[in-house]
């Protein structure tokens, strides 16, 4: 299980890791896809997801911030 609280720290790791860039300050496509899974989860209400849920890309990269 990834509670919300641990994807705010996963979204914050990969925001040290590949920060925002160019003018318009736009998302490095780690972030994006940790923030589409935050997003929906806020949507729902959802306060923890299994990770067999997510798509492979975040949980790749959630799996990336576990073993940093």
């Amino acid at each position: 299980m990834l509670t919300l609280t641990e994807l705010e720290d996963a979204i914050n790791y990969w925001r040290q890791q590949r920060p925002a860039s160019g003018e318009e300050c736009a998302l490095s496509p780690e972030v994006n896809a940790l923030a589409g899974l935050y997003a929906l989860m806020i949507f729902h209400r959802r306060h923890e997801v299994d990770l067999e849920q997510i798509d492979a890309q975040a949980r790749q990269l959630i799996e990336a911030w576990l073993a940093s």
